[in-house]
Protein backbone atom coordinates (compact mmCIF):
# COMPACT_ATOMS: atom_id res chain seq x y z
CA UNK A 1 0.00 0.00 0.00
CA UNK A 2 1.20 3.68 -1.14
CA UNK A 3 2.37 5.88 1.80
CA UNK A 4 0.24 9.16 1.57
CA UNK A 5 3.67 11.02 1.11
CA UNK A 6 3.89 8.80 -2.39
CA UNK A 7 0.36 8.94 -3.48
CA UNK A 8 0.26 12.80 -2.91
CA UNK A 9 3.89 12.40 -5.38
CA UNK A 10 1.81 10.36 -7.93
CA UNK A 11 -1.22 12.98 -7.78
CA UNK A 12 1.32 16.01 -8.30
CA UNK A 13 2.91 14.22 -11.21
CA UNK A 14 -0.39 13.17 -12.93
CA UNK A 15 -1.20 17.15 -12.61
CA UNK A 16 1.69 18.84 -13.57
CA UNK A 17 1.76 16.61 -16.73
CA UNK A 18 -2.02 18.19 -17.68
CA UNK A 19 -1.85 21.81 -16.52
CA UNK A 20 -1.39 23.35 -20.23
CA UNK A 21 -3.30 20.87 -22.47
CA UNK A 22 -2.72 22.06 -26.03
CA UNK A 23 -6.08 22.23 -26.83
CA UNK A 24 -6.93 24.47 -24.29
CA UNK A 25 -3.88 26.85 -23.51
CA UNK A 26 -2.76 27.50 -27.01
CA UNK A 27 -3.26 30.90 -26.01
CA UNK A 28 -0.24 30.39 -23.58
CA UNK A 29 2.03 29.14 -26.87
CA UNK A 30 0.78 31.51 -28.96
CA UNK A 31 0.91 34.81 -26.30
CA UNK A 32 5.12 33.48 -25.30
CA UNK A 33 6.09 32.97 -28.83
CA UNK A 34 5.11 36.17 -30.19
CA UNK A 35 6.68 38.32 -26.78
CA UNK A 36 9.69 36.16 -28.11
CA UNK A 37 9.53 37.77 -31.15
CA UNK A 38 8.72 40.55 -30.29
CA UNK A 39 11.96 40.35 -28.07
CA UNK A 40 14.03 39.47 -30.73
CA UNK A 41 12.94 42.03 -33.20
CA UNK A 42 13.40 44.59 -30.74
CA UNK A 43 17.16 43.45 -30.36
CA UNK A 44 18.21 43.25 -34.12
CA UNK A 45 15.94 46.09 -35.09
CA UNK A 46 17.06 48.63 -32.31
CA UNK A 47 20.20 47.46 -30.15
CA UNK A 48 22.00 45.67 -32.73
CA UNK A 49 20.95 47.26 -36.13
CA UNK A 50 24.92 47.81 -36.68
CA UNK A 51 27.69 44.93 -37.03
CA UNK A 52 29.99 45.18 -33.87
CA UNK A 53 32.23 43.54 -31.53
CA UNK A 54 29.90 43.26 -28.06
CA UNK A 55 32.58 44.05 -24.99
CA UNK A 56 32.63 41.96 -21.87
CA UNK A 57 30.80 44.31 -20.27
CA UNK A 58 27.71 44.51 -22.69
CA UNK A 59 28.16 40.73 -23.09
CA UNK A 60 27.70 40.71 -19.13
CA UNK A 61 24.81 42.90 -19.11
CA UNK A 62 22.38 40.94 -21.68
CA UNK A 63 23.22 37.90 -20.34
CA UNK A 64 21.81 39.34 -17.15
CA UNK A 65 19.05 40.59 -18.98
CA UNK A 66 17.68 37.49 -20.64
CA UNK A 67 18.39 35.36 -17.51
CA UNK A 68 16.24 37.86 -15.39
CA UNK A 69 13.44 37.72 -17.99
CA UNK A 70 13.64 33.85 -17.30
CA UNK A 71 13.40 34.40 -13.40
CA UNK A 72 10.51 36.96 -14.38
CA UNK A 73 9.32 34.46 -16.29
CA UNK A 74 9.20 31.92 -13.62
CA UNK A 75 7.89 33.97 -10.99
CA UNK A 76 4.92 34.65 -13.68
CA UNK A 77 4.37 30.69 -13.90
CA UNK A 78 4.11 30.10 -10.31
CA UNK A 79 1.65 32.95 -9.62
CA UNK A 80 -0.18 31.46 -12.75
CA UNK A 81 -0.21 27.87 -11.62
CA UNK A 82 -0.76 28.84 -7.99
CA UNK A 83 -3.87 30.59 -8.58
CA UNK A 84 -5.66 28.16 -10.92
CA UNK A 85 -4.27 24.68 -9.63
CA UNK A 86 -2.80 25.33 -6.05
CA UNK A 87 0.34 25.72 -4.41
CA UNK A 88 1.96 22.62 -4.61
CA UNK A 89 1.52 22.71 -8.30
CA UNK A 90 2.72 25.76 -8.63
CA UNK A 91 5.72 24.72 -6.70
CA UNK A 92 6.81 21.69 -8.57
CA UNK A 93 6.01 23.56 -12.21
CA UNK A 94 8.40 26.23 -10.88
CA UNK A 95 11.26 23.63 -10.16
CA UNK A 96 10.56 22.05 -13.27
CA UNK A 97 11.14 25.12 -15.38
CA UNK A 98 14.07 26.18 -13.58
CA UNK A 99 15.98 22.57 -13.51
CA UNK A 100 14.77 22.41 -17.32
CA UNK A 101 16.58 26.13 -17.85
CA UNK A 102 19.73 24.91 -16.07
CA UNK A 103 19.90 21.94 -18.06
CA UNK A 104 19.32 23.61 -21.65
CA UNK A 105 21.69 26.47 -20.46
CA UNK A 106 24.35 24.00 -19.20
CA UNK A 107 24.12 21.74 -22.86
CA UNK A 108 24.38 25.48 -24.03
CA UNK A 109 28.01 25.79 -23.37
CA UNK A 110 28.64 23.36 -24.79
CA UNK A 111 27.40 24.27 -27.91
CA UNK A 112 28.96 26.79 -27.77
CA UNK A 113 32.70 24.84 -28.53
CA UNK A 114 31.42 23.86 -31.67
CA UNK A 115 30.35 27.11 -32.53
CA UNK A 116 33.73 28.72 -31.65
CA UNK A 117 35.15 26.27 -34.21
CA UNK A 118 32.75 26.79 -37.28
CA UNK A 119 33.53 30.55 -36.94
CA UNK A 120 36.85 30.23 -37.25
CA UNK A 121 36.17 27.73 -39.95
CA UNK A 122 34.51 30.22 -42.00
CA UNK A 123 37.08 33.21 -40.61
CA UNK A 124 33.81 35.02 -40.17
CA UNK A 125 35.25 38.45 -38.32
CA UNK A 126 33.58 38.85 -34.59
CA UNK A 127 31.41 41.55 -35.53
CA UNK A 128 29.11 39.67 -37.62
CA UNK A 129 28.53 36.82 -35.07
CA UNK A 130 25.84 38.06 -33.59
CA UNK A 131 23.85 38.45 -37.03
CA UNK A 132 24.35 35.18 -37.88
CA UNK A 133 23.54 33.62 -34.04
CA UNK A 134 20.43 35.89 -34.07
CA UNK A 135 19.40 34.19 -37.40
CA UNK A 136 20.51 30.35 -35.55
CA UNK A 137 18.01 31.75 -32.89
CA UNK A 138 15.07 31.86 -35.51
CA UNK A 139 15.64 28.46 -36.97
CA UNK A 140 16.12 26.79 -33.56
CA UNK A 141 12.78 27.97 -32.39
CA UNK A 142 11.00 26.09 -35.12
CA UNK A 143 12.92 23.18 -34.62
CA UNK A 144 12.75 23.09 -30.75
CA UNK A 145 9.34 23.28 -31.07
CA UNK A 146 8.74 20.67 -33.62
CA UNK A 147 11.15 18.31 -31.73
CA UNK A 148 9.04 19.10 -28.65
CA UNK A 149 5.54 18.51 -30.36
CA UNK A 150 6.84 15.38 -31.72
CA UNK A 151 8.24 14.64 -28.15
CA UNK A 152 4.99 15.14 -26.35
CA UNK A 153 3.39 12.76 -28.50
CA UNK A 154 5.92 9.73 -28.44
CA UNK A 155 5.98 9.90 -24.33
CA UNK A 156 2.75 8.75 -24.03
CA UNK A 157 4.23 5.37 -24.93
CA UNK A 158 5.92 4.21 -22.00
CA UNK A 159 8.20 1.71 -24.37
CA UNK A 160 9.37 5.28 -25.94
CA UNK A 161 10.42 6.70 -22.41
CA UNK A 162 12.34 3.87 -21.44
CA UNK A 163 13.91 3.82 -25.29
CA UNK A 164 14.65 8.01 -24.83
CA UNK A 165 15.91 7.54 -20.95
CA UNK A 166 18.25 4.73 -22.60
CA UNK A 167 19.48 6.87 -25.35
CA UNK A 168 20.44 9.75 -23.01
CA UNK A 169 22.48 7.33 -21.28
CA UNK A 170 24.23 5.67 -23.62
CA UNK A 171 24.56 9.56 -25.24
CA UNK A 172 26.54 10.67 -21.86
CA UNK A 173 28.56 7.25 -21.86
CA UNK A 174 29.69 8.40 -25.32
CA UNK A 175 30.69 11.87 -24.69
CA UNK A 176 32.38 10.69 -21.23
CA UNK A 177 34.48 8.16 -22.80
CA UNK A 178 34.67 9.31 -26.44
CA UNK A 179 36.99 11.83 -28.02
CA UNK A 180 36.03 15.95 -28.27
CA UNK A 181 33.75 16.89 -31.29
CA UNK A 182 35.27 17.60 -34.52
CA UNK A 183 34.19 19.95 -36.81
CA UNK A 184 34.44 19.39 -40.49
CA UNK A 185 31.89 21.54 -42.36
CA UNK A 186 32.99 20.64 -46.00
CA UNK A 187 31.47 17.58 -44.75
CA UNK A 188 28.14 19.01 -43.85
CA UNK A 189 25.45 16.97 -45.69
CA UNK A 190 22.94 20.43 -45.55
CA UNK A 191 25.99 22.34 -46.56
CA UNK A 192 26.89 20.46 -49.50
CA UNK A 193 23.19 20.24 -50.19
CA UNK A 194 22.27 23.66 -50.25
CA UNK A 195 25.58 24.53 -52.75
CA UNK A 196 24.01 22.42 -55.34
CA UNK A 197 21.43 24.74 -55.36
CA UNK A 198 22.85 28.10 -54.45
CA UNK A 199 26.07 29.11 -55.60
CA UNK A 200 28.61 30.69 -53.22
CA UNK A 201 30.92 33.77 -52.97
CA UNK A 202 34.00 33.57 -50.97
CA UNK A 203 34.09 36.90 -50.14
CA UNK A 204 31.86 38.65 -47.55
CA UNK A 205 29.69 41.28 -48.18
CA UNK A 206 29.38 43.31 -45.19
CA UNK A 207 26.04 41.71 -43.20
CA UNK A 208 24.25 40.29 -45.72
CA UNK A 209 24.00 36.58 -45.89
CA UNK A 210 22.67 37.13 -49.44
CA UNK A 211 24.29 39.32 -52.30
CA UNK A 212 23.38 39.84 -55.86
CA UNK A 213 26.83 39.88 -58.39
CA UNK A 214 26.45 40.38 -62.07
CA UNK A 215 22.51 40.08 -61.67
CA UNK A 216 23.13 36.34 -60.04
CA UNK A 217 22.36 35.62 -56.57
CA UNK A 218 25.33 34.22 -54.46
CA UNK A 219 25.40 32.88 -50.73
CA UNK A 220 27.93 34.69 -48.92
CA UNK A 221 30.25 33.10 -46.04
CA UNK A 222 27.33 34.34 -43.64
CA UNK A 223 24.62 32.13 -44.77
CA UNK A 224 27.11 29.42 -45.26
CA UNK A 225 28.02 29.39 -42.02
CA UNK A 226 24.16 29.91 -40.53
CA UNK A 227 23.78 26.85 -42.64
CA UNK A 228 26.10 24.86 -40.36
CA UNK A 229 25.35 26.29 -37.24
CA UNK A 230 21.40 24.97 -37.98
CA UNK A 231 22.49 21.35 -38.43
CA UNK A 232 25.03 21.72 -35.29
CA UNK A 233 21.40 22.88 -33.44
CA UNK A 234 19.23 20.09 -34.66
CA UNK A 235 21.76 17.41 -33.68
CA UNK A 236 22.08 19.20 -30.29
CA UNK A 237 18.29 19.40 -29.56
CA UNK A 238 18.51 15.69 -30.11
CA UNK A 239 20.18 15.76 -27.00
CA UNK A 240 18.69 18.45 -25.10
CA UNK A 241 14.91 18.15 -25.70
CA UNK A 242 14.06 14.56 -24.54
CA UNK A 243 17.02 15.53 -21.67
CA UNK A 244 13.85 18.12 -20.52
CA UNK A 245 11.72 15.48 -21.06
CA UNK A 246 13.35 13.49 -18.62
CA UNK A 247 12.37 16.05 -15.92
CA UNK A 248 9.00 17.52 -16.79
CA UNK A 249 6.20 15.63 -18.53
CA UNK A 250 4.23 19.17 -19.37
CA UNK A 251 5.12 20.44 -23.32
CA UNK A 252 4.99 23.87 -22.10
CA UNK A 253 7.63 24.19 -19.73
CA UNK A 254 9.75 22.01 -22.20
CA UNK A 255 9.27 24.69 -24.76
CA UNK A 256 9.66 27.77 -22.23
CA UNK A 257 12.68 26.60 -20.68
CA UNK A 258 14.13 25.58 -24.09
CA UNK A 259 13.41 28.98 -25.57
CA UNK A 260 15.09 31.24 -22.31
CA UNK A 261 18.28 29.04 -22.68
CA UNK A 262 18.17 29.36 -26.45
CA UNK A 263 17.59 33.23 -25.90
CA UNK A 264 20.19 33.85 -23.41
CA UNK A 265 22.83 31.89 -25.68
CA UNK A 266 24.33 34.82 -27.44
CA UNK A 267 25.64 36.99 -24.69
CA UNK A 268 26.50 33.39 -23.18
CA UNK A 269 28.91 33.13 -26.36
CA UNK A 270 30.43 36.81 -25.95
CA UNK A 271 31.17 36.30 -22.76
CA UNK A 272 33.09 33.25 -22.64
CA UNK A 273 33.68 32.47 -26.39
CA UNK A 274 37.29 33.10 -25.31
CA UNK A 275 37.18 31.23 -22.64
CA UNK A 276 35.83 27.87 -23.56
CA UNK A 277 38.70 26.21 -23.73
CA UNK A 278 39.27 26.76 -19.99
CA UNK A 279 36.23 24.26 -19.47
CA UNK A 280 37.82 21.03 -20.31
CA UNK A 281 36.15 19.02 -17.87
CA UNK A 282 32.50 20.30 -18.74
CA UNK A 283 31.82 17.87 -21.10
CA UNK A 284 32.10 15.14 -18.29
CA UNK A 285 29.49 17.19 -16.34
CA UNK A 286 27.38 17.35 -19.10
CA UNK A 287 27.55 13.25 -19.73
CA UNK A 288 27.08 12.90 -16.00
CA UNK A 289 23.93 14.92 -16.12
CA UNK A 290 22.75 13.48 -19.72
CA UNK A 291 23.39 9.86 -17.82
CA UNK A 292 21.65 11.10 -14.66
CA UNK A 293 18.38 12.24 -16.78
CA UNK A 294 18.43 9.42 -19.01
CA UNK A 295 18.61 6.94 -15.68
CA UNK A 296 15.64 9.41 -14.27
CA UNK A 297 13.57 8.95 -17.44
CA UNK A 298 13.59 4.77 -17.62
CA UNK A 299 14.55 4.04 -13.70
CA UNK A 300 14.43 6.22 -11.00
CA UNK A 301 11.03 7.43 -11.70
CA UNK A 302 9.83 4.18 -11.94
CA UNK A 303 11.39 3.26 -8.21
CA UNK A 304 9.55 6.74 -6.96
CA UNK A 305 6.47 5.37 -7.87
CA UNK A 306 6.25 7.63 -11.13
CA UNK A 307 7.96 10.65 -9.92
CA UNK A 308 11.52 11.09 -8.44
CA UNK A 309 11.31 14.52 -6.25
CA UNK A 310 12.66 17.31 -8.45
CA UNK A 311 14.42 18.78 -5.56
CA UNK A 312 17.14 16.04 -5.83
CA UNK A 313 17.12 16.47 -9.51
CA UNK A 314 17.87 20.07 -9.25
CA UNK A 315 20.56 19.64 -6.53
CA UNK A 316 22.22 16.75 -8.37
CA UNK A 317 22.18 18.42 -11.52
CA UNK A 318 23.61 21.50 -9.89
CA UNK A 319 26.13 19.28 -8.12
CA UNK A 320 27.61 17.96 -11.33
CA UNK A 321 27.64 21.00 -13.68
CA UNK A 322 29.49 23.24 -10.71
CA UNK A 323 31.98 20.29 -9.90
CA UNK A 324 32.83 19.92 -13.67
CA UNK A 325 33.60 23.79 -14.12
CA UNK A 326 35.43 24.11 -10.78
CA UNK A 327 37.88 21.47 -11.20
CA UNK A 328 38.70 22.84 -14.75
CA UNK A 329 40.29 25.79 -12.94
CA UNK A 330 41.74 23.51 -9.96
CA UNK A 331 43.31 21.32 -13.25
CA UNK A 332 44.26 23.68 -16.14
CA UNK A 333 44.18 21.50 -19.35
CA UNK A 334 47.33 19.93 -20.18
CA UNK A 335 48.93 22.21 -23.36
CA UNK A 336 49.52 20.31 -26.48
CA UNK A 337 53.71 19.86 -27.03
CA UNK A 338 55.24 22.59 -29.13
CA UNK A 339 56.39 21.12 -32.44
Amino acid sequence: MLSWKRAAEILIFHMTAQLFPLAEAWWLYLAFTAVVLALLALDLGVFHRKPSTPTFREAAFWMSVWVALALVFCFGLYQYVGLKFGQVPAKQATLEFLTGYIVEESLSLDNMFVFVLIFGYFRIPFKFHHRVLFYGILGALVFRASFIALGSSLLRFEWVVIVFGVFLVLTGLRMMIGREQRIEPEKNWALRLFRKFMPVTPDLKGQRLLARIDGKLYATPLLMTLVVIETADILFAIDSVPAIFAITNEPFIVYTSNVFAILGLRSTYFLLAGAVGRFHLLRYGLAAVLIFVGLKMSWLNVQWDGHFPITISLGVIAFLLAASVGLSFVFEKPKAPAG
